[in-house]
């Protein structure tokens, strides 16, 4: 098993009740590892030439789910209340180990 981390892009959609989330962890049962947190306007990117705002498609929160590939991790996604709206979506890493 493995463990993947679920960046959420809600866009200008609202993102869903709290029922719907809940619901969707729910559905996931034990493969929620962390349920995260959403996530405060205004991100920031820092490189090598400065300090820039994150304003094209700012990453919304986050989960931690574990899942036994990557396939798997995806599929799962697919529940996401986000999926649903229409410019939500949702990124899925591999959190590998150190």
């Amino acid at each position: 098993m493995g463990k993947f981390v679920y960046v959420y892009y809600a866009g200008k959609s609202d993102g869903g009740s709290n029922d719907d989330w809940m619901g969707w962890f729910g559905q996931l049962g034990k493969k929620i590892m962390d349920p995260g947190n959403p996530f405060g306007e205004g991100g920031q990117a820092v490189h090598k030439g400065g300090v820039m705002g994150v304003k094209d498609m700012p990453a919304t929160g986050y989960s931690i789910v574990e899942a036994k590939d990557m396939d798997e991790a995806v599929e799962m996604a697919k529940g996401c209340p986000l999926v649903k709206s229409e410019d939500g979506a949702v990124c899925v890493y591999e959190a590998l180990p150190m």
